[in-house]
């Protein structure tokens, strides 16, 4: 298939889409947006539960008798199985419909946490995190957004996800807390495990059977998502060779590593480097995720009303430059408090920005396996961040992550500004 001629053909359907969304659609203008709220809650509700479970599982670990080696084994088999169930989720997506695709995500979530809840030994404990290749319920609900969106309101419907992100870290992390405390360690896989069950049945009653307008299926023939295999490599890597996707993949992959390996090391460096306690780290947590509910759910939407995606990336690339500057200057935990502003300002621009792009760039009937591929960025980084990220800091220490980012931004900075990667500008009406 050449990249280059179907990208002329998918210039008239996203015409075409848009018109046809913002006129009539499949669905009505009150249906999809129930749809879209639907989502949100299918979302918010798998985050909560999976940084619940995230809060309880060192306790848990060690109360089997692993080991800080071992755990970071679990982590790492934990990151790998996301890794590789990323672009997969995404193809059965496109294939088999969106309701499907959150089904089984929702289903494999309930698996997870039968299987921890009865984890009574170190090898069930490994074999609980299989499920976790299909637990993909933040792109299953971007999938359902882009959609149900046009293009043009894309940017600003994904950046709202960045509340139910929020959400999820803040009454996760407390709620697994305070099960684990008061009611036994296990208490808050169970309650994962009946959080799951609903879902399930939410995507199967509120999510229809088919989301994408019809016009999709009309004007994007020349699409080859629906032949192959679900696992077909080649399929998926079909994907990078549309105008300006792999360049901007590769922004979306480096800006944020830096910043990344030191969010994996950050339970380490409030230890040593900062002398938190357990209490004021989960104080901290908080703050980031009402930082992040705050800008992703309100700030990036304005702004996608107002500036070109192709602004707001290199924005979001430069201040990431600043805030690498800010980190490698930083020496007590109120430094971080200031520079967690920028940061999280940049880190949420980026990821909506760029998935925002990346679904534009490819055909509407690959949007599931291109969100799919996007989601697999950072279980990549959650599978290499403990051994690069570990070298650094005890190598180098705590600046070392700020460096880095600096370095790495300014060059992605520079790139952005002298290359003409094609983008489909459009700003929400």
């Amino acid at each position: 298939m050449n990249a280059k001629a179907s990208s002329g053909g998918e210039e008239e359907a996203l015409g075409m889409r848009s018109e046809m969304l913002g006129e009539s659609g499949r669905l009505g203008e009150v249906n999809r947006g129930q749809v879209i709220l639907v989502a949100y809650l299918i979302a918010t509700l798998e985050l909560t539960f999976l940084f619940m479970q995230m809060g309880v599982m060192p306790y848990l670990a060690k109360s089997l008798g692993l080991d800080s080696v071992g755990f970071g084994y679990l982590q790492t088999t934990f990151g790998v199985l996301q890794l590789v169930g990323g672009p997969i989720f995404g193809r059965f997506a496109d294939q088999f419909g969106t309701r499907a695709a959150l089904i089984i995500s929702c289903a494999s979530g309930s698996a997870f946490f039968l299987l921890t809840s009865i984890s009574t030994s170190i090898p069930l404990l490994f074999l609980s995190r299989l499920p976790a290749v299909f637990m993909h319920g933040l792109p299953g609900a971007q999938k359902v957004i882009t959609d149900l969106t046009t293009p043009s309101q894309r940017a600003d419907a994904l950046g709202k996800l960045g509340l139910c992100f929020g959400i999820g870290i803040i009454i996760g992390s407390a709620l697994g807390g305070v099960l684990s405390t008061k009611f036994g360690i296990f208490v808050p896989t169970y309650v994962g495990l009946v959080g799951n069950l609903i879902n399930t049945m939410i995507a199967m009653v509120w999510i229809p059977l088919q989301a994408k307008p019809k016009s999709d299926h009309r004007v994007t023939e020349h699409s080859t998502s629906q032949s192959g295999s679900v696992f077909s490599i080649r399929e998926i890597l079909r994907l990078m060779k549309f105008p300006g996707v792999m360049e901007i993949f590769i922004v979306k992959v480096f800006a944020g590593l830096p910043i990344g390996l030191f969010l994996i090391m950050f339970s380490i460096i409030s230890m040593d480097f900062f002398g938190l306690e357990a209490v004021e780290s989960g104080y901290l947590m908080s703050y980031f995720g009402v930082l992040q509910m705050v800008v992703q759910g309100l700030v990036v939407g304005k702004l996608t009303n107002r500036c070109t995606e192709r602004t707001l990336l290199r924005l979001s690339v430069f201040i990431f430059a600043g805030v690498g500057l800010g980190m490698a200057l930083m020496r007590t935990v109120w430094h971080y408090c200031i520079v967690a502003v920028p940061l999280v300002f940049a880190f949420s621009t980026l990821g909506t920005i760029t998935d925002s792009i990346l679904t534009k760039a490819v055909p509407s009937s690959d949007t599931g396996t291109m969100l799919g591929i996007c989601a697999s960025v950072q279980p990549l980084t959650r599978t290499v961040g403990p051994t690069i990220g570990g070298v650094l800091y005890k190598q180098f220490g705590v600046s070392s992550f700020g460096y880095l980012q600096l370095i790495v931004n300014i060059g992605l900075f520079v790139y952005l500004l002298k290359s003409k990667i094609p983008l489909r500008e459009m700003k929400s009406q």
